[in-house]
């Protein structure tokens, strides 16, 4: 099992390493590759970087208890996912190289054609925070996976992701990050195709998993009740509609976009989503059926934590070398997102919030691993789940950005106070729902993109805007 593990980390860490060599040393390689990356490896990126951890430790959980219903999470992500992205990611592409814009913050504050300094602060403070606690989020995933396989201290796998990450992305910077995400791709892949056939095929095939899956009350209803805020129809719908929120969240997520703003052509954007949709919507598919899967292999788990289901059926059902390849597995999910978030939080810190004439190579290099210590720092604290703690960021990230994002994808005028108002007002409503306990049945970021788009209505309605200079790739 060890051996089977090492192998894959030896892979991820020499595509890293190796990525260094076509470097050339700049701010704006480090930060994106210097805008020069193919459409196969920006979608294969992007895809690995949204497919994170918690589909192999998160969503896992949440299906052994939920059951099939958590369809609608998959089916909600990628189609809400997807409608943004036809409004959004060639305007962000066009817009952030016309304006210079090296992070997401930059790409925001600099859109309308003038420099919004204040605008920039804030997103960059909700960067940090929101990214460190979604790479924490990553960490704790591949510390409780080798919990389970290896039996070593949880503690001992967050450690080894951070230092791995940290490792590759301070040598190649955003160009290995995009490396790594490509071959964790195919690793990630093949692990949850091997689990599905394994399982499917120990349990007597297709017929009997089925037929043995019926027989769990509720466990096949695609609407089942304890998941609605409101029983019947309505609440069937509106968890849906919910779920489609969640998906539309992407744009406001600075590690995911990030990697469209590094595509080499914006006129190739087309074949770049192709290669992260086909990906995503297959991937999304198998994890359900594998967690579908670890219900029946290993029934009822008592008292064990529901986000370790698929490390301990792999176990039961795999031989130890390819035990190993499904730990290698979990750890590039947990890695290829890692690393996204880590490099976004650096870039912020030293392009957006330092002076720019301390931007030199050895203090990026250095905000990498100071970013990378503070969210393993999280990690360790063990106070959340992975699922809870990668849905909470989601949220606010995608309710605080996603709002101001369409509005100036429209080429709506927004002032600053406007952009900062309509932020805030996004986060402070999923922290209230949440506190609340309603992120349960209807996803979080919907009342907040709702409050965010109801403060930029309100204002325009009695604030008197200046009409600011469009600069929006038409």
């Amino acid at each position: 099992m060890l051996a089977g593990f090492l192998v894959f980390l030896g892979l991820f860490l020499l595509v890293g390493f190796l990525s260094s060599r076509r470097s050339d040393g700049s701010a704006g390689d480090y930060y994106l590759a210097g805008r020069t990356v193919s459409p196969m490896l920006v979608g294969l990126s992007a895809v690995a970087t949204n497919n994170s951890g918690y589909m192999f430790i998160g969503i896992m959980g949440f299906t052994y208890v939920s059951g099939l219903s958590v369809i609608w999470l998959g089916i909600g992500l990628i189609f809400g996912d997807y409608l943004t992205s036809l409004l959004v990611h060639r305007r962000l592409r066009a817009v952030s190289q016309k304006q210079g814009a090296l992070t997401f913050s930059g790409a925001l504050a600099t859109w309308q054609g003038r420099e919004m300094r204040w605008l920039r602060l804030v997103a960059s403070l909700m960067t940090l925070v929101f990214l460190g606690a979604y790479a924490a989020a990553q960490l704790s995933a591949g510390g409780k996976a080798l919990e389970v396989l290896l039996n070593w201290p949880v503690e001992w796998g967050a450690v080894i992701a951070a230092l791995m990450v940290a490792s590759y992305c301070m040598v190649g910077g955003f160009r290995a990050s995009i490396w790594t995400d490509a071959a964790q791709s195919g690793v990630m892949y093949a692990a949850m195709v091997l689990l599905m056939i394994v399982a499917i095929v120990s349990f007597g095939g297709v017929g009997s998993s089925y037929a043995a899956l019926k027989e769990i009350p509720n466990y096949l209803n695609w609407f089942a009740a304890g998941d609605l805020l409101v029983p019947g129809a309505f609440g069937a719908a509106l968890f849906v509609v919910g779920w489609m929120f969640a998906g539309a969240c992407v744009i406001g997520q600075p590690h995911i976009m990030v990697r469209f703003m590094a595509l080499e052509n914006e006129d190739r954007m087309g074949r770049a989503r192709a290669w992260y949709y086909s990906f995503y919507a297959s991937f999304f598919a198998i994890s359900i059926i594998v967690g579908l899967m670890t219900r029946l292999h290993l029934g009822d788990i008592g008292s064990m934590d529901p986000e370790l289901v698929l490390p301990v059926m792999a176990v039961d059902l795999l031989p130890a070398f390819l035990v190993g390849l499904i730990l290698a597995g979990i750890f590039a999910a947990t890695m290829s997102t890692a690393d996204s978030l880590l490099l976004s939080c650096a870039a912020t810190f030293t392009h957006d919030l330092l002076p720019s004439h301390l931007e030199r190579p050895a203090i990026v290099r250095g905000a990498t691993v100071a970013m990378t210590a503070f969210a393993l720092a999280i990690a360790l604290s063990g106070s959340q789940s992975v699922f809870s703690l990668v849905i909470l960021a989601w949220s606010v990230l995608g309710a605080s950005f996603g709002p101001l994002l369409i509005l100036l994808a429209l080429k709506r005028p927004v002032s600053e106070i406007q952009a900062i108002a309509m932020i805030i007002a996004g986060c402070a409503a999923v922290l209230v729902w949440r506190h609340f306990g309603l992120q349960g049945a209807v996803f979080e970021g919907l009342p907040g993109m709702l409050a965010a788009f109801f403060v930029y209505l309100l204002s325009a309605l009695f604030v008197n805007k200046t009409k600011p200079t469009q600069v929006g790739a038409d």
